[in-house]
């Protein structure tokens, strides 16, 4: 099996709730497992908070997830965005239109100076995400 890298979030209390949400975006296949399925904690009122979560889609994406434990902090900055980009214009415009759905948009999705069409938009779950549809003849972003 050749390396992967996949984005892992991070969440306090809501991961299973993005991650289905992610699932209604991005369609695929979620497995999930609490920290009472895993006997990983022994304090009672993480019992239902998800361990691990991930979603793999038909195109290949795997989007990993976990609430974080009650005695660990959970920095909620924008130090990471998901970058999303191709030339499946109607595939990548649906997915912006799912992920600004209760979200917010940083910059609309629109003609950038390289040619391609880009937006940023913060989803209802925190998480920062860029669209990038490719122009015939770009370079991507």
């Amino acid at each position: 099996m050749p390396t992967a890298m996949n984005p892992y979030l991070s969440f306090r209390d809501n991961a299973a709730e993005a991650m289905a949400f992610y699932q209604s975006v991005f369609g695929g296949t979620l497995e999930s497992s609490t920290f009472a399925d895993m006997n990983a904690s022994e304090d009672p009122s993480e019992g239902d908070k998800i361990m691990h979560s991930a979603l793999t889609t038909d195109e290949g994406f795997v989007l990993m997830a976990s609430d974080t434990p009650n005695g660990m902090d959970l920095d909620t900055g924008n130090k990471v965005t998901i970058s999303l980009s191709g030339n499946n214009g109607d595939a990548l415009r649906s997915y912006w239109d799912k992920l600004l759905d209760g979200g917010q948009m940083t910059l609309p999705l629109e003609q950038a100076p390289w040619g391609d069409v880009f937006g940023m938009v913060t989803d209802r779950f925190g998480t920062n995400w860029m669209i990038s549809i490719e122009s015939d003849g770009s370079t991507g972003s």
